[in-house]
């Protein structure tokens, strides 16, 4: 389905106009001391599914969507009756569609989400970018095994670690992040679909309205029967990396022949099924000149969208820190994936945070990309773009390590805590690391007086990598030029790939 004009543009323009009013009308004393109150968990039960603790807040967007809610405390149902009024007046200040607002929190996942955007206004106030009380996202590193030996792995997956998490832990994480109101949790590696305790998990995380991902090789939903039972556990979202149209390409960056072969045949058996889904591509000097061919593959394939990921010379990828585009190279490259979205049937993102500023750019400021991502041509997000603020590591996402290791990004080694030692909410709230990288003002370089570094805010992974401070500039970027070409680069020439081992 094209976005331009698409159902999911609408939706996600009404969920932005329900954020937006939010954030305006709650942004005063009086609202946010009863939002305050709003954030302790009560046992409400809904028509038709089960009683459920959770916030006031939760429980407010559940009636709000239109669900029957009872069973709550009498103060419950006093705020939830407040929250839920003073809701309304903020769409009808942004003449937002009441009913539109309604079906886009319908999902408990989308309650979760919005949920903790009133309860980081509630603690923090309206502050840019916006502070959150949890993050929207943990990606989970389920595992340090993989079938695979990916060249630009930020992991240097290959074998379990010695001190991954028991099983029982694991399922004390999902008992924290549940706590903590995380809404979406990605699974990924290593390769999380082929540990033991995949589906356990799977199951656990959504059986607590959090929404399931997984990102991986395809190797094992190439088999249907296994993305079937999957699903079934209540996995909603499938992003398979797909590193080339070409077969051959694809497997020598991932170092076992057929790799490619099998990741197609998951996101054929994904799109058959009928499962959201996602194809993956790091861009790299390898693939820069294959945009097209791989657009024209997704849409072959009938997938969702297409993810384009920034590379990070982290893991493996320290290797190979040659493969990274020039800024020159990744802004052209921004600029052909949104003309391409202008006319493909597709969604396409990318993860470099600069892709919000080249979308304002390239629209003369008609359209905006506040999630990293095209959200269609609608004014009133342009707000968000300053809410979700670009470069997520550390406020409103976070990595977590196989062994409990809480990083703020996957592609950011640094450890902030272990859930071995202290909760996640205490991580998450105490961490001087996290704190640094919720502070704009602390940026260096360019990025520190960048008129969009509220919405862009440079990739703090690629700083820590290139500098080894998370305050650094982004190299990566046209404006940040002159820290590029300061850097030592000894291998400048693209290097062709070791051929894959036959087996």
């Amino acid at each position: 389905m094209g976005v331009n004009g698409s159902g999911k543009a609408e939706k996600k323009a009404d969920i932005g106009r329900l954020l937006t009013g939010i954030r305006m009308v709650f942004n005063n004393p009086a609202t946010r001391a009863y939002l305050r109150a709003g954030a302790k968990r009560v046992k409400c039960c809904e028509e038709g599914e089960r009683c459920r603790e959770q916030t006031i807040l939760f429980h407010a967007l559940s009636a709000f969507a239109g669900s029957k809610v009872y069973g709550c405390p009498v103060t419950a149902r006093f705020l939830s009756w407040l929250i839920r009024a003073t809701i309304r007046v903020g769409l009808w200040v942004l003449k937002g569609d009441l009913e539109s607002a309604r079906e886009g929190v319908r999902d408990p996942a989308v309650r979760r989400g919005v949920s903790l955007v009133v309860e980081g206004l509630a603690k923090y106030g309206v502050t840019v970018p916006q502070k959150m009380p949890a993050p929207f996202l943990i990606v989970w590193n389920f595992t340090n095994m993989c079938n695979l030996r990916c060249i630009h792995c930020y992991q240097r997956a290959d074998k379990p670690l010695p001190d991954e998490l028991t099983l029982e832990e694991k399922l004390e994480v999902v008992r924290q992040l549940d706590e903590a109101g995380v809404a979406a949790v990605a699974l990924s590696g290593g390769e999380p679909t082929i540990h033991p305790h995949f589906y356990r998990i799977v199951r656990e995380l959504a059986d607590r309205d959090i929404y399931v991902s997984v990102a991986t090789n395809g190797t094992f939903f190439a088999n249907m029967d296994n993305l079937k039972k999957a699903v079934d556990a209540g996995l909603r979202y499938v992003e398979v990396s797909v590193d080339s149209a070409k077969p051959e390409v694809h497997d020598r960056f991932r170092g076992v022949p057929g790799a490619w072969e099998k990741a197609v045949k998951a996101l054929r058996n994904a799109v058959k099924l009928g499962v959201n889904n996602g194809m993956a591509t790091t861009i790299t000097k390898m693939n820069i000149n294959e945009v097209e061919d791989i657009l024209d593959l997704a849409e072959d394939i009938g997938v969702n969208r297409v993810i384009f990921f920034n590379f990070v010379p982290t893991g493996r990828g320290e290797d190979y820190a040659w493969l990274d585009l020039t800024p020159e190279e990744r802004e052209e490259f921004l600029k052909t994936i949104y003309r391409e979205m202008k006319h493909r049937h597709l969604e396409i993102e990318s993860t470099a945070p600069q892709y919000a500023r080249v979308v304002l750019e390239e629209s003369q400021g008609e359209e905006v990309s506040p999630t990293h991502f095209y959200i269609g041509e609608n004014k009133i997000v342009n707000a968000l773009a300053e809410f979700v603020g670009g470069c997520g590591a550390g406020r409103i996402y976070a990595g977590l390590q196989p062994n409990g290791d809480v990083v703020p990004c996957v592609f950011l080694p640094i450890k902030v805590g272990s859930l071995r030692e202290k909760s996640f909410r205490e991580i998450w709230e105490e961490s001087p690391v996290l704190q640094t990288l919720r502070d704009r003002s602390l940026l260096k370089g360019y990025c520190a007086e960048c008129p969009y570094k509220y919405v862009c805010g440079g990739c703090r992974a690629r700083a820590y990598a290139y500098f080894r401070d998370i305050t650094a500039p982004d190299p990566g970027c046209i404006l940040n030029k002159e820290y590029w070409d300061k850097i030592p680069k000894p291998n400048v020439e693209v290097q062709p790939l070791a051929p894959v081992p036959k087996r």
